[in-house]
């Protein structure tokens, strides 16, 4: 491998909620870096993951889903993707089939286009995901409207869920990225530090185990993340969470009858956050109650937004 054959830069990836943004990243990597859950909107911040080969590193930005604001958290999430755009190389505009007539949600893609990309100034590759709900007649049908509506950099069709045609889409990046060197070495997956997947993985776990409204009204903050003694092997690490929601009766759906709620909670995250560590944890789940924080711009800044 030459220098000047390769090249490295930033990618973000941007789109509607439940686009399937975090599932091509996990799938890019080949690692599950972004949490995924069948309910939109799970995403609420950057999360950085770097793809490498011999020819060019990538540093994927995944963001959350553009959508109208309804409060302070989701003008907040807006702001985090604005900001995100200004460090991008190249931007991966991600548009999910529909699997019905419209080939997607033009009023979307009709916005993302025009409103957010346009007045960024950075080349665009069009990728239309879910590539799996359509027929391959209907892909190159959708991809030559793309073209001629939007005139992207490039256009092409790939299935997240299922893998396909992902090799070819870093290929399309690759010509886009400026630097002829890597920015991180090549073990390196993220620049996000560990707490930060911690919190991340139990709010998977909120939305995958809750319902109705209980995992929009929550958040995730690691009081304490003490690590085991090099010379202690045996001893675990701890770790201390603030569960956040908006209401009494919140917290009372969180906890379940008797605890029961909170201990499979407590349970199911602490599996998932070793197999994250590769080494044993305590976790301690504590629920507090913030009214509408997502409405408090103080709380909100506390919580890294």
């Amino acid at each position: 491998m030459t220098a000047t054959k390769f090249s490295c830069g930033f990618a973000i990836i941007i789109g509607p909620p439940n686009a399937g943004k975090s599932t091509l990243l996990n799938e890019l990597l080949d690692y599950k870096l972004s949490i995924v859950t069948p309910k939109p909107q799970t995403t609420r911040k950057k999360i950085t993951g770097i793809y490498h080969n011999d020819k060019c590193q990538i540093i994927f930005l995944d963001t959350p889903g553009i959508m109208k604001p309804q409060q302070k958290l989701h003008e907040s999430m807006l702001g985090i993707i604005r900001e995100t755009l200004k460090d991008a190389d190249i931007v991966i505009a991600l548009l999910p089939y529909s699997g019905k007539k419209e080939f997607f949600d033009r009023e979307f893609a009709e916005e993302l286009f025009s409103s957010w990309l346009k007045p960024a100034g950075k080349k665009i590759i069009a990728v239309l995901n879910k590539s799996d709900l359509v027929t391959e007649e209907r892909q190159r049908e959708a991809e030559a409207f793309v073209r001629k509506t939007w005139n992207p950099a490039a256009v092409l069709s790939v299935s997240a869920l299922k893998g396909s045609n992902l090799p070819a889409l870093i290929d399309t990046i690759q010509p886009y990225l400026p630097l002829n060197y890597p920015l991180y070495p090549e073990d390196t997956l993220s620049t996000a530090p560990e707490r930060f997947f911690v919190s991340e993985i139990i709010r998977e776990k909120i939305f995958l185990l809750y319902g109705r409204e209980v995992p929009y009204s929550t958040e995730v903050v690691i009081d304490e993340f003490r690590e085991q003694h090099e010379d202690d092997p045996k001893r675990k690490d701890l770790i201390r969470c603030s569960v956040i929601v908006e209401r009494e009766t919140q917290k009372q759906i969180l906890i379940g009858s008797k605890g029961a709620a909170l201990k499979k909670l407590g349970q199911t995250a602490r599996k998932d956050i070793e197999e994250l560590l590769g080494r044993p944890v305590f976790l301690e789940l504590f629920i507090k109650v913030r009214p509408d924080w997502r409405k408090n711009q103080n709380y909100l800044k506390s919580y890294g937004y």
